[in-house]
């Protein structure tokens, strides 16, 4: 459940998993928006970001170049091996990444700053990003350069992107079942582990916190500042509308667990649970959304109840 729509949607303008969908237009097309400049040959892109610099300050790379540096086409160079495990097809691999300004050497967005790195599904979907990511080792850094279609002139953006983590969750929470406490919701499970939530036996609304463990897996615990994988489906206290679920997106979603993309009351309530469990999060108004007003389907003021599973961490 992001905190910031904000943040995401700034993410999504920059993001790999955007830039993997975001391909540059047409000869024909980069021809009649971006002036009578002749579009790079591939042979000159590979230059161009073989001509980049790559440096890092506390883990942080930093790229030096000559502006205006221009692609024709998404360009991938390879820059380090990592040391980690070899990234398979199928696992997750979270990218943390400086986007720059190929027209002034300016950076425009950074994971590093924003706390919220992406994840992409190594399948051929992804094309330049499965060639180069699947068989290297965690650790990999490459850059990734693509002609902006959003600008009228086509400008080029460049990326450092570091392959920080690779991760196979699972596709649902698997383990013990624990007896929840009386007086919570009652929460079934469908053929795929999507599940639903009753009220009918539920008292009042808790004044404070409840995390309540209904699957308890045996993997790893999960900690504050953790990119963790989730499936998750939120309701109102009381209300049958469902008015956020991963379920009914059909993908599960990695958040980091930390204030940059969660409400207080999943960190709480979470933060130490183990991959694999299934925790019943019942949030207060004070650690959810308060008073606010504007968020579709959640009243203000409201108790918020969330079933999570936790399927991988990195």
């Amino acid at each position: 459940m992001k905190k910031n729509v904000l943040a995401s949607v700034a993410i999504g303008a920059v993001a790999v998993l955007g830039l993997a969908a975001c391909s540059p237009a047409s000869d024909s097309e980069a021809s009649a928006s971006a002036s009578a400049a002749a579009v790079p040959t591939a042979a000159e892109d590979i230059a161009a970001l073989e001509s980049i610099e790559w440096t890092e300050t506390d883990g942080v790379p930093e790229l030096a170049f000559e502006p205006t540096l221009s692609v024709g086409d998404t360009t991938v160079l390879h820059v380090a091996d990592g040391e980690g495990d070899a990234i398979e097809e199928g696992q997750d691999v979270v990218l943390n990444y400086v986007v720059y300004s190929g027209v002034d050497g300016s950076v425009i967005w950074s994971t590093y700053d924003s706390g919220v790195p992406e994840a992409v599904e190594m399948s051929e979907d992804y094309g330049e990003l499965y060639e180069e990511l699947v068989g290297r080792n965690v650790g990999t850094d490459f850059l990734y350069a693509f002609p902006d279609t959003s600008t009228e002139d086509l400008e080029t953006n460049i990326m450092a992107v570091t392959a920080s983590a690779a991760v196979t969750p699972l596709e649902r929470a698997e383990g013990t079942a624990v007896e929840p406490a009386e007086g919570l919701p009652t929460v079934t499970l469908d053929d795929t582990g999507a599940p639903t939530v009753d009220f009918s036996d539920a008292g009042k609304a808790p004044e404070e916190l409840v995390a309540q463990t209904l699957i308890e897996g045996d993997g790893d615990p999960i900690s504050e500042g953790d990119e963790v994988w989730f499936h998750y489906t939120g309701q109102v206290w009381k209300t049958d509308e469902v008015f956020d679920s991963s379920w009914a997106r059909g993908a599960d979603a990695m958040f980091t667990l930390s204030a940059d993309q969660l409400i207080e009351g999943w960190i709480e309530g979470l933060e130490g649970a183990t991959v694999g469990s299934q925790v019943m999060v019942v949030i207060p108004p004070e650690l959810g959304y308060g008073d606010q007003d504007d968020i579709d389907a959640i009243p203000a003021n409201s108790t918020l109840v969330f079933v999570v599973d936790i399927l991988g961490v990195a």
